[in-house]
């Protein structure tokens, strides 16, 4: 166990002005407080501290962040309380021990909304202030140090958790030592036979090719000395969860991977780092598409480093990582290595350097997320997928660096830009040709986003892109445009439930009993109403208390009055009970039409609010519509027998009747049931007539009724009712048919 002393050196030895007061003090309370308190594994417990604060002196943090480590459990696990710390260490120390306290409490591995929840305080706690994250990921990394003194059932728990959460935001921190070595301790805990297999074939690897790689170490040095640059190379192997991860991603076999062994060449300047690269690619060939240069586009995480495969002695592949001693502290450290201590600054001076650091800017962003409306699952999915993608970089028109998930789309592209540019995405140009929206990004692509404000994004653009920002904001438009034809819906029927009741009705005058009514805006009550959930006539005794029944005669019009049109695929006509039909007028579609009295729709599909009953509707049959509870309304033809569940409930019900365009070729739904001879070819003959009566066919099942008989129910898709009855009266004449009959439910 780590003396007083040796923790003074040890943090002496980078800085020599140490606050020693300040470290003796804590370490003394921290061993009193902890006092005879013991670990699994027997230790006392105030070794963890001391072990935690340990891995953050190798990281060159400063004694209020080593004091933090120390006092990191104190709240939690003894009689200590934030008043007191604050009292002997100040309201500094004292609240990064109170955020490290509320993270403790969290667990990351439950139902999928908790977690989401708890990941958010976790993001929100650590973007305070970067230490916290600092000390939490030396807790997690001495904690999985000594997982072997855990109780077996909470052991994959804890590693899940790690591998899940704190492993990738250490790599999205840019630590990338801390990620790999989080990784490997999980990787051995959740899957320990994997793990014992990499590592006896790397083990073997190693020392079959332990000449080899000493051969590759000193030709590259003595190539860089001759040509004059000065630079240091260290062979590595990679780690065994980074082998294993590759050879699952890629479905490749142990003896199938070529990149087992990288190298690191590490140069004094950022011009030797280039000089390097030339005087490798000159003396070994280039794998093809090997290649990569963070230096002049870094990671988000601040990694720099120029990426290239060689094949070199032995024709043998080989890895190399070129940077220098400063990129390198990075790729190490991340953002930990913002935060060391540097002569005549101040630990304030290192945190606002810190929140200047691209790796910072991660989680600044992320937590911008949260003012976006993103529900806990959203917030879940979208942090999860950023934190595990690889990254393409690519580039707006004006020269502005955008780095995406790998396989992501300029969809993807236009929502990380703003959402606005997403929502209003219609195309886009990719180094400068019109490509299609879902084309996915290579690195170094110049993309244009081509908008329109009378666009909303397609729901199905949710299964395209790969970012959660751009998923969840897809969904966000896509509920609001759904919301947006609700409330339109139910402004109408209040409209003209209040004008049926003699009354006016004004939003203004929604506001005041909104609590009565049980929602939170005017918007939510006409939601509700256009659902269905609400019935009008509560919201008009809700406004009007003291309202009797006794209605007021409404004055007949003459031409669209009481009609309101959702203009879509189906061409369907609404007009809500009590009110009188309006007389047709001629032309495909009705002229002069009021846009305050339409309602727009976006077709009859599943992000409508208008669906069609099990048994669907044609042109030129009767139809009804019923206003169903979060559905919006239902359309049935007159003669459904679902209809009778609904005949005890007259206010549900809402004449239509169709309006169709002629030049709109848009088929529609119908069930028929066909009984036909068993006998080969029989299915063969009914899809032909089909097919020749220019006829789809949606689905079909197929059930035995008899030995010679067999029942096929149809889903199809025709152009009205006239195409529907050609196309029964030809199955009808088919030999093969014994019978056929619309049906409805």
């Amino acid at each position: 166990m780590m003396r007083q002393y040796e923790l003074v050196e040890r943090v002496q030895k980078y800085k020599p002005d140490v606050n020693e007061a300040l470290l003796n003090k804590a370490y003394v309370y921290a061993m009193q407080k902890h006092g005879k308190q013991t670990r699994a594994s027997g230790d006392p417990y105030i070794s963890h501290p001391l072990e935690v604060a340990a891995i953050l002196t190798d990281m060159k943090m400063d004694e209020s962040t080593i004091a933090v480590a120390l006092l990191h459990d104190t709240i939690e696990d003894t009689s200590a309380t934030r008043q007191e710390i604050d009292e002997l260490f100040g309201e500094d120390i004292g609240r990064l021990v109170e955020g490290l306290t509320k993270i403790k409490k969290l667990d990351l591995v439950t139902k999928r909304a908790k977690q989401a929840e708890n990941l958010r305080k976790l993001l929100l706690a650590i973007s305070d202030d970067v230490r916290v994250l600092l000390v939490k990921l030396a807790d997690r990394l001495h904690n999985m140090r000594t997982l072997e003194h855990v109780p077996e059932h909470k052991r994959a728990r804890i590693a899940e958790e790690t591998m899940d959460i704190y492993a990738p935001l250490a790599g999205r921190m840019g630590m990338h030592d801390m990620r790999e070595e989080l990784e490997e301790l999980s990787f051995m805990n959740l899957n320990p036979e994997a793990y014992e297999t990499v590592v006896k074939k790397l083990d073997h690897v190693s020392g079959a090719k332990e000449s080899l790689i000493r051969t590759i170490e000193t030709d590259l040095a003595a190539l860089f000395e001759a040509e004059g640059v000065k630079a240091k190379v260290r062979g590595r192997r990679k780690k065994p969860y980074s082998v294993f991860r590759k050879m699952q991603s890629k479905s490749l076999s142990f003896e199938q991977l070529s990149d087992i062994f990288g190298f690191r060449i590490i140069t004094e300047t950022t011009a030797d780092c280039y000089r390097a690269l030339g005087v490798v690619h000159t003396r070994w060939p280039v794998v093809p598409g090997r290649f990569k240069d963070y230096i002049s586009t870094p990671k988000q995480n601040d990694y720099r480093s120029i990426h290239t495969t060689i094949v070199g002695p032995s024709r043998q592949r080989v890895e190399l990582q070129i940077r220098t001693r400063a990129m390198h502290q990075i790729a190490e450290m991340g953002v930990a290595a913002h935060t060391l201590y540097k002569d005549g600054e101040s630990g304030e001076e290192a945190q606002i350097r810190t929140r200047d650091s691209r790796a910072y800017a991660w989680l600044r962003q992320t937590i911008d997320a949260l003012s976006e409306g993103y529900n806990a699952e959203e917030f879940l999915e979208h942090t999860k997928l950023e934190l595990f993608h690889d990254q393409v970089f690519c580039f707006t028109p004006k020269g502005q660096l955008i780095a995406l998930p790998r396989g992501a789309t300029s969809i993807d592209f236009a929502y990380a830009v703003h959402t606005d540019v997403g929502d209003t995405c219609v195309g886009c140009k990719i180094n400068g040709r019109i490509m299609p929206v879902v084309t996915r990004l290579n690195n170094g692509d110049e993309v244009e986003i081509l908008r329109s404000d009378k666009q909303v994004p397609p729901p199905a653009w949710e299964e395209v892109v790969v970012t959660g920002k751009a998923r969840a904001a897809i969904r966000r438009a896509t509920r609001m445009a759904v919301r947006k034809q609700y409330s339109g819906l139910g402004m109408r029927i209040l409209e003209r439930s209040f004008d049926r009741a003699g009354k006016k009705l004004s939003k203004d005058e929604l506001m005041p009993v909104l609590h009565r009514l049980g929602q939170k805006e005017v918007e939510d009550v006409l939601a509700a109403v256009g659902r269905g959930e609400l019935a009008s006539e509560d919201v008009l005794k809700a406004v009007y208390p003291n309202y009797q029944e006794d209605r007021v005669a409404i004055k007949q019009g003459t031409s669209d009055e009481g009609w309101f049109n959702l203009r879509n695929t189906a061409g369907l006509l609404f007009r809500l009970p009590g009110l009188s039909r309006a007389p047709k007028t001629t032309g495909s579609r009705r002229k002069g039409r009021k846009n305050g009295s339409s309602v727009p729709i976006r077709g009859v599909d599943d992000n409508s609010i208008v669906q069609f009953g099990a048994g669907g509707a044609v042109p030129g049959e009767r139809i009804v519509g019923i206003l169903e509870a979060g559905k919006g309304i239902t359309v049935y033809p007159i003669q459904s027998p679902e209809l009778t569940k609904f005949d005890d409930e007259p206010h549900r019900w809402i004449d239509i009747r169709w309006d169709i365009d002629e030049s709109d070729r848009t088929r529609f739904p119908a069930r028929v049931l066909i009984t036909a001879i068993n006998a080969p070819g029989t299915l063969a003959e009914i899809t032909a007539v089909v097919a020749d009566n220019d006829t789809n066919i949606q689905s079909m099942e197929m059930s035995k009724v008899a030995s010679d008989f067999t029942d096929m129910n149809f889903e199809l898709q025709v152009w009205d009712i006239k195409h529907l009855s050609q196309l029964l009266t030809r199955l009808k004449a088919l030999d093969c048919v014994s019978s056929i009959e619309r049906i409805y439910d």
